[in-house]
């Protein structure tokens, strides 16, 4: 009998009371701010991740996931990119030489740097620059330039673009910068403004024959890499002391350190939410309790011990909860849900690597959320329970 009268005391607690139409309203609010708290922080959660995976992506690709550098001048060669080919046939290398430049066109100027790559090579580790040379022909001092660069300059195909290389040539009594004249043969486009205008990309051939660098002589090697943080790992044992690798994530530490922040600071402030709601199942269940006194009297006084009473009132704010919790985790997908599949919010392209909504709700922060929510829930609902368990049963009985 008494394993049945927990369950038809919390239900009957439930229930709408015309006499007191407030303790039924304030478990709605607090059933609702749970629910509202929940939805938020899964959406919120999702986008965060969803930017920050968005970046990643693009970042990985411009910055490549491995570069191998030298610690001084000819260290990266042939001889090195045939060494590290044989014994990483799983990994794709792309050697490089590069400048710092100016991009002139007109009056306008525009900073940057200029990569000699050999096409079919960096195709195979950069998919942005293979998905722009299947509709060009990049030869000798031809160069493949960023959308950004070619909106600014209203550049064309075929047209001529100035680079103004940072190496100094002597001309007479004075030293002169280096200069020379591409042809545009070709548009990419990765998604993010400041790579779009910073890189261009020319031949191989064509930068080592401008800087005077030996053909088998590299300013590194770019590699591709599915799971860098450990293939860095494998290279680093088999790379000479001349040479060091150097994952993409290292040049942006600080940038993902911020995200990291702004997620953490973002998850705490929405759980505040839940908080607030859990101050609504505290006062209702306290009003309950207050309402109750006489109920609770006459049941410790029939048998009911003081642990029953406790677990009736913290089963009470529990499924409260729990149900605030449950209709949130709905409301948060059929949120995610319909941000994924219609386009409600569109993205300007120049400032955000994508247009739609990225939304990646990982099963970290769903636990997160959950265990949180449900920590503040039980929390909230053991200083009311705790407070019926102590009704003074003389007290009370002789005052009804």
């Amino acid at each position: 009998m008494k394993n049945k009268l927990i369950p038809y005391l919390v239900k009957r607690f439930l229930r709408f009371d015309k006499d007191q139409p407030f303790i039924f309203l304030s478990a709605m609010l607090a059933f609702l701010g749970i629910s509202l708290g929940v939805m938020v922080l899964i959406i919120a959660m999702a986008l965060m991740n969803g930017f920050d995976g968005e970046f990643k992506k693009k970042l990985t690709i411009m910055n490549y996931p491995l570069t191998v550098l030298p610690k001084f001048y000819g260290a990266t060669n042939e001889d090195l990119l045939t060494e590290l080919q044989a014994k990483f046939p799983d990994l794709k290398f792309s050697p490089y030489v590069q400048s710092a430049v100016m991009a002139r066109s007109g009056s306008k100027l525009e900073g940057g740097y200029i990569f000699g790559v050999n096409f079919e090579d960096e195709a195979k580790v950069n998919n942005i620059v293979a998905k722009a040379i299947e509709s060009a022909n990049i030869g000798k001092f031809d160069v493949l330039v960023g959308k950004s660069l070619k909106d600014e300059f209203d550049l064309y195909i075929n047209d001529k673009l100035m680079y103004i290389f940072t190496n100094a040539e002597p001309g007479g009594l004075t030293v002169t910068p280096r200069i020379k004249r591409f042809d545009v043969k070709g548009v990419f486009d990765s998604g993010l403004t400041a790579y779009d205008k910073a890189y261009s990309y020319t031949s191989l051939e064509s930068m080592q024959k401008l800087l005077r660098i030996p053909s088998n002589q590299y300013d590194g090697i770019h590699i591709f890499s599915s799971n860098p943080h450990e293939d860095i790992k494998r290279i680093q044992e088999v790379l000479p002391p001349n040479a060091s690798v150097k994952g993409w994530w290292q040049d942006n530490v600080n940038f993902f350190a911020a995200l990291e922040l702004e997620k953490v600071s973002l998850f705490i402030v929405l759980m505040l939410i839940i908080l607030i709601a859990a101050i609504n199942i505290i006062s209702s269940l306290l009003m309950t309790v207050m309402n109750r006194r006489s109920d609770i009297a006459l049941l410790m006084s029939l048998g009911t011990t003081r642990g029953e009473i406790k677990k009736i009132f913290l089963y009470l704010g529990i499924v409260i909860g729990i149900s605030g919790i449950l209709a949130g985790v709905v409301f948060g997908f059929s949120g995610l849900w319909i941000l994924s599949t219609f386009d409600i919010v569109s993205l300007p392209k120049d400032v955000y690597p994508t247009t739609t909504l990225p939304l990646d709700l990982s099963p970290k922060d769903f636990f997160m959320i959950i265990t949180g929510a449900f920590v503040i829930v039980i929390a909230s609902s053991y200083y009311p329970a705790k407070k019926a368990s102590e009704v003074d049963i003389l007290t009370v009985l002789r005052n009804e």
